[in-house]
Parts: C-alpha cells; structure tokens; sequence
C-alpha cells in the first residue's frame, strides 16, 4: 500500500481535472516503463515469528540497516508520537511497510526485464545481508502459512489505523488483506486512451490466469486452507465498493471518465492535510468536491488528495497514471522477474496485444467472473469452455513468449527477454501451481508441519 501521495497540493475546483490526471498518464512508446512491486514476510529465525516494529530485530532496524546503501529514511509521527523511520527512498525506488510490517519494494520505472531483475535481485541482496545480521529471514507467497491475525504485528502508520477500524464494518477478511497477505505486481504505460482501454481490458480478462499460474497461498493457521491462492479470495470479501473485476470497463464508452466515475463512488478513508491523516472513511469524494465534507467543513480536494484516493481502490486491474496487475501472489526471485514479463509480453508489443484481445474479445461477463470466482480455489483446473483454465493459460503464454522475442530487448550478453517467463512455462508445462507443490510437501516430506517452508522457500 502507499504512503502520502507527492502530488502537489492545488486544489481540483473542476471534475474535469480529475480525467486529467489519468490522460496525463499516456507516453510515446518510447518512453514505455516497467514498474515492479513486491512484498514479503519477515520472519525472526528462532521461533518464526514475524517481526514487531519495534526493537533490537525489529522492521525499524531493518529499514534503519538498509540506509547503509544509500536509502533515504523518510519518517512519519502518529497521534504525536516522536517520528519514526516507515519508508526508504532512493532513485525513483522506494521500500515501504505493509500493515503487519511486510515489506515492499516498489522499483523504479525501467525500461527492460533485465533492468528490472537487476534492480529486484540487488534488493534481496540487501535486505539479506541486514537480515542475517538481525535473525530475520523473509518469506514469498501469497498468504502468512503460519500465524494467526491476532498474532500479526502492527505498523505505525496513520493511514493502517483508519483503515484497521473501518476493514470490520465492510467485510469480514479486509484485516486478513492488511496483516497477512503479500503480493507481486507489475505497473505498465499507455499511449492514449484506446490504447489503455484495449489494454485494461485484456488484462482484466487475463487476470485469473495470472492468479492460477501465481497460486501460492495454501495455508492458513499451519494447515491447510482447501485454496490454492487463498490470497485472491481475500479480495472477494474485503470491501465490495473497491474490489472486482470491473464490468464497466468492458462497455462501450468506457474510458478515463468512467473511471473517474467509478472511483467518485468508492468511499473514503482519508484524507492527509499538514502531516495528519484526517479520518474520512465512508465518506464521498463526491461531496469533498463541493466542500461538503463534514470532517472537513469547507475545505475542498486537492490533486494530492485525488492522487491519495486512488491507490484505495483495489480491483484486480488498477488505473492510476499508468496499469496496476494486482491478481498474484508473492514468491521467489524467479516468479518475481516472471509477472512483469508475462504482462511485457502480452501488452508492449502490437502484434501480441492484438492476439491477446483476440483471445479474450468474446468473453461474456459471466464467463469472466465465473473464472475470478473459481480461481483461487481450483487455479489451472478451473473449468472453462470445455477444458480448464491452464488451456487458456498455455494460450496467453505462448502469446507472452513471442511478444519477448519480438521486443528483442537484449542484454550485454545478447540474450532477450523472454527467458524470464520460463518458470512460468514449467508451470503450465506441468500442470502444477507452487500451492499444490507445498502441498505435497506438507502431506509428505514435511509431515504436516508448514514450518519447512521458512527454511526452504526463504530468500
């Protein structure tokens, strides 16, 4: 999740500005970036517990150890609190803290696959090396296999506590996404706003076969939990007015202002004004663009406030100034480097872009949402049209492929990108997602315990 949006503070006095934004967003191709994200869970060594914020190993000294590299803390003060370090900084990149303390890297915008590997692998480097010297480890996947919510720490973030107390009123797992989830994701660009309507509509579509091919969430409480991304059916009981598959992007007409619509009517949660997070949960934007917001009487939103809201909307494709992929669970350096370059494929080249609508131009909104209903339990098994999901999956693969080899984005030994997406073809290869492979261990070599999992699946 973000923090305190950078966008300047001039106040929106026409809804038009709103669109704006979202246009300002659209690029030549040449300036075409991938922006990377991932999260994961500490864990200290001795007894597998996740690390508190504070403390001798705790995710402050963390974050305190990696300034070392050249990381710039930034800080935040809650209730008056004495100011504590809660994000790093550096080169357009950030490390920032979920709410249970997993941490997040959300890389710079780069312009290739190696690009972006590099960046994540020197990451992990580094958090390894403060790690080791504080017992913690850190886990990839999709759901906490071990602990329990109540077991999950807390971070101090103004913005986490709005959110903690509003989560109970909305749906009944919203504190389970906060605490215990982690997740890959990639950000992607546009050219115009056909380009990024054909573009959120494939994705959208694709969206469950990302999920299935990303299924690393099978345990909840140390056993198992009958999913196989039990992070994805969180979303499906967190918060209706924010979460989906987003019909409406697939109507006619659909483009920057219907979004805007559509993000008019998620609620609130906050707004930040002089350092403060001021609670606004359930609240309108609607009326905050008339000055009638009761907690804040008078006052209208500004673009840092509009910028703010839309990262509190969480459907399985998120529009901001660019393409967020939200439908995968978290996993190793290799699954990692692979989201982006499913996605790169599919979406930054022409003639892959075509075939993937192609793909997917004729399904029917119930066909899609009977995929995202299914997926996080069934993942490549899910039914559809006569087969199941892992044909479709073999489908945008093999499409995710040449789209790679098209780009012909070399590296200094002259090998393309489409070596990134391998793991992926394994998977569909084998038929397996990561969720039935841990599985198998859990009922076989690790005799049911999930505790082997921090030892063998850690970075």
């Amino acid at each position: 999740m973000s923090g305190p949006s950078s966008a300047s503070d001039t106040p929106i006095t026409d809804p038009r500005q709103l669109a704006e934004v979202l246009a300002s967003g659209e690029k030549p191709r040449e300036a075409w970036r991938i922006g990377t994200e991932h999260e994961k869970f500490g864990f200290r060594l001795d007894d597998l517990r996740p690390p508190t914020f504070d403390g001798e190993r705790g995710i402050e000294a963390l974050l305190k150890g990696l300034t070392r590299f050249g990381w710039a803390p930034y800080e935040e003060s809650v209730d008056g609190a004495p100011a504590r370090v809660i994000a790093l900084t550096k080169d357009m990149a950030s490390v920032t803290l979920e709410p249970a303390g997993q941490l997040e890297l959300s890389g710079a915008p780069v312009e290739t696959l190696h690009d972006t590997c590099k960046e994540v692998g020197g990451h992990l480097r580094e958090v390894r090396e403060v790690a080791e010297e504080l017992q913690l480890g850190f886990l990839g996947m999709g759901f906490q296999p071990k602990w329990r919510r109540d077991e999950m720490p807390w971070m101090p973030k103004g913005r986490y506590r709005i959110m903690r107390d509003y989560m109970p009123k909305v749906g009944g797992l919203g504190l389970d996404m906060m605490t215990r989830t982690c997740t890959v994701q990639v950000n992607l660009d546009y050219a115009s706003e056909a380009d990024m309507v054909k573009k959120f509509r494939v994705s959208l579509a694709l969206q469950p076969v990302a999920t299935a091919l990303f299924a690393d969430s099978p345990f909840t409480d140390g056993q198992p939990n009958g999913y196989l991304s039990y992070r994805s059916h969180i979303w499906t009981d967190t918060d209706p007015d924010r979460t989906g598959m987003l019909d409406f992007v697939f109507e006619d007409g659909f483009g920057y202002e219907r979004y805007v619509d559509y993000l008019l009517d998620v609620p609130m949660y906050f707004s930040h004004r002089e350092g403060r997070y001021v609670d606004a949960s359930g609240k309108s934007f609607r009326k905050f663009l008339k000055g009638e917001l009761d907690v804040l009487p008078g006052a209208l939103p500004t673009l840092r406030d509009w910028n703010d809201h839309m990262t509190t909307a969480f459907p399985e494709v998120r529009l901001k100034k660019y393409l967020e992929m939200r439908g995968a669970d978290s996993g190793p350096w290799n699954r990692i480097c692979a989201l982006p370059a499913f996605w790169v494929g599919l979406l930054y080249d022409d003639a892959a872009l075509d075939a993937a609508w192609d793909l997917v131009r004729d399904f029917t909104m119930a066909e899609r949402n009977a995929l995202r209903d299914q997926v996080p339990r069934l993942a490549l098994n899910t039914p559809f049209r006569g087969g199941t999901l892992l044909d479709l999956a073999r489908e945008a693969l093999k499409i995710a492929h040449a789209g790679l080899r098209r780009r012909a984005r070399a590296d200094r030994c002259g090998v393309d990108e489409s070596g990134f997406i391998d793991t992926l073809l394994e998977i569909a290869e084998a038929g397996q997602t990561p969720a039935e492979r841990k599985l198998e261990l859990f009922h076989g070599a690790w005799s049911g315990s999930v505790d082997p999992v921090f030892r063998e699946f850690a970075y």
